[in-house]
C-alpha cells in the first residue's frame, strides 16, 4: 500500500472531509487525492500535501483526468436525488477505464432488501459496480446520528421532537465513525469483494433520543408520534423541498419497521473501537 494513490470523490462534502482527516492518520498526504467540483475550495487540503483535482460527477471528462494514476477510489454517493444513478455511472465507467484496483462505494444499510426510499438509487448503483468488473467493496452505511441531531433546534424551539418513526430502533453512528471505516478500508488490504453492513453499536428509539435531549438541555422535550403525512406536512411548512421532505418522512416510517436497526457490529470492528454514543453526538450538537 506504500505507493498506492487514493482518490476520495465529493471530497469537500461533510463525509469527504472527515474521510480525508481519517486517511491522513493512516497514509502520507502524498498518496491522497481529493476530488471536488471546485478545486479552489480545497486550498487548505493542498496546504497539507493532498492533491486536489476537479471531479464533477456530471462531467465525465473531469473524472477521467482525476482518475489518472489512481489505484483506489472512494465513490461517495451523490446528494442529488433522482440523478444519483447516472452520476454514479460516470464515476464507475471512469474507474473502469482507468484500471482502478478497488472501487469503494457508500451505499445504504441492507440496500438489497431495504424499505428506505434511498435504496432505489443505491441498489442500481451497486449493480452497475458489480457489472463493471472493477474490484469493489460496498460500504452499506446506516443512518448518521447527525440526521437526527439536525432536528434539535426545531425540537427546542417547539418543545417537542416529532417523527413518523414510531418505536423503531435506530442503530445510527456518527458521520466520523463512517468516515473512519472508509479510511480503514482504503488504507488496508483484503477488502475487495466484501459487503459491509455498517451501523452503530447501540440502538435507540426516538423516545430515548428525546429523553437525552431533555437531560442535556434542561428542557423537557417529549417525542410525538405522527402519521407520515402529517410529519411530511410539517417539514413542507418549514420550507423543505418536496423531495427532501418525502425522503425524510418515508425514511422515518421505514425506521418504524426496522430499516435502520442492525446489531452486527461490523462498523466498530472495522474502526477498531466502539462507535460514538448518540449522547455524545447530541452533546456536540447542543454546543454548536
Amino acid at each position: 500500500m506504500s505507493n498506492h494513490r487514493i482518490l476520495v470523490t465529493a471530497a469537500n462534502g461533510q463525509l469527504g472531509r472527515l474521510t480525508l482527516d481519517a486517511l491522513l492518520k493512516r497514509v502520507p498526504a502524498s498518496q491522497i487525492v481529493a476530488g471536488m467540483r471546485d478545486p479552489a475550495k480545497g486550498a487548505d487540503l493542498a496546504a497539507k500535501g493532498i492533491t486536489v483535482v476537479a471531479a464533477d460527477y456530471s462531467k465525465p471528462e473531469t473524472l477521467d483526468a482525476a482518475l489518472k494514476g489512481i489505484d483506489e477510489v472512494l465513490l461517495i454517493s451523490s446528494n442529488e436525488l433522482g440523478q444519483r444513478v447516472a452520476q454514479h455511472r460516470n464515476v464507475i465507467d471512469a474507474a473502469k477505464r482507468a484500471g482502478a484496483k478497488l472501487l469503494a462505494y457508500t451505499s445504504v444499510l441492507r440496500a438489497d432488501t431495504s424499505k428506505l426510499s434511498v435504496a432505489r438509487e443505491h441498489l442500481p448503483t451497486e449493480e452497475l459496480i458489480r457489472a463493471s468488473g472493477v474490484p469493489f467493496v460496498l460500504l452499506r452505511n446506516g443512518w448518521y446520528t447527525e440526521n437526527y441531531t439536525a432536528s434539535i433546534p426545531a425540537a427546542l424551539a417547539h418543545d417537542a421532537l416529532v417523527s413518523s418513526a414510531k418505536d423503531g430502533r435506530i442503530a445510527s453512528a456518527s458521520r466520523e465513525d463512517y468516515a473512519a471505516a472508509a479510511a480503514a478500508i482504503l488504507a488496508g488490504e483484503g477488502h475487495a469483494g466484501h459487503v459491509y453492513e455498517l451501523a452503530g453499536d447501540e440502538a435507540f428509539t426516538l423516545d430515548d433520543f428525546a429523553a437525552e435531549i431533555s437531560k442535556q438541555s434542561g428542557k423537557t422535550i417529549p417525542y410525538i408520534r405522527l402519521p407520515e403525512s402529517e410529519f411530511k406536512a410539517i417539514m413542507l411548512n418549514a420550507g423543505l423541498p418536496e423531495e427532501l421532505a418525502e425522503l425524510i418522512a418515508t425514511s422515518n416510517t421505514a425506521a418504524a419497521d426496522g430499516a435502520l436497526f442492525d446489531e452486527g457490529h461490523a462498523l466498530s470492528k472495522l474502526i477498531g473501537r466502539p462507535t460514538t454514543p448518540f449522547a455524545d453526538t447530541i452533546a456536540e450538537a447542543l454546543k454548536a
